[in-house]
């Protein structure tokens, strides 16, 4: 078995469990205001900021017989810089200050999860940090283009202000397939068991993220 089908096998229960968060199955079915909407976009910059930082992070702490993984993460950086202004720039298109957010401090929930990365990556094993980007990656193919539109009917808002959503949605499967090629190239046991556990503990964070917005002080 190649190691993509034995990661997503191990964290099926996880992901199950995060997609079964309350706020995430009303967004699928529109069931959503424009507070809650804004507050999870706020909550997406303040870990989103941190993506490029992060892989930059990675590669810097592995070492040469990873060239592949560097060479991988070169890419994942030039696609995916300045993510966090599309964000921002969503903000705006639902008539929310996009400088409130910037200048707000992220909730505990979400500061967990990216503090979890940078210690994956500074005091562990760095590849781990594959297994948050197996999550991100793929909860967003899965989900994102399916919760676009159905806020977009039910807030009556314009696709300019859902393009995080949909720029990381089902036009993002060929990032899937890159993520699969790269860590099937992994040979060494403790990198997979590495990943493996990093992405069943980033389940649990993000699912926590989700199971918070509903008690975030809005916006507006």
């Amino acid at each position: 078995m190649k190691f993509y089908d034995e990661l997503n096998i191990a964290t099926q229960k996880d992901r199950e469990l995060l997609y079964s968060a309350p706020m995430i199955q009303d967004a699928l079915a529109g069931k959503i205001d424009i507070n809650t909407y804004v507050t999870f976009l706020s909550q997406a910059y303040h870990h989103v900021r941190h993506t490029v930082p992060l892989l930059m992070a990675c590669g810097s702490r592995l070492s040469p017989e990873y060239e592949f993984m560097k060479k991988a993460i070169t890419e994942y950086i030039e696609e995916e810089y300045g993510h966090e202004q599309w964000i921002l720039n969503d903000i705006q298109h639902c008539g929310f200050d996009p400088e409130q957010v910037k200048n707000s401090t992220p909730h505990l929930t979400t500061d967990m999860m990216v503090r979890y990365a940078y210690h994956q990556i500074d005091r562990k094993n760095p590849v781990g940090f594959f297994g948050m980007v197996f999550v991100l990656e793929g909860t967003s193919t899965a989900l994102a283009t399916q919760a676009a539109e159905a806020l977009k009917k039910s807030l009556g808002l314009p696709n300019k202000a859902f393009s995080y959503l949909l720029s990381h949605g089902s036009l993002d499967l060929e990032h899937v397939q890159f993520f699969e090629e790269l860590v099937n190239q992994l040979k060494n046991k403790e990198d997979h068991q590495s990943i493996i556990q990093s992405a069943k503990d980033i389940f649990k964070l993000y699912g926590d993220i989700f199971r918070a917005i509903p008690q975030m002080e809005s916006f507006k």
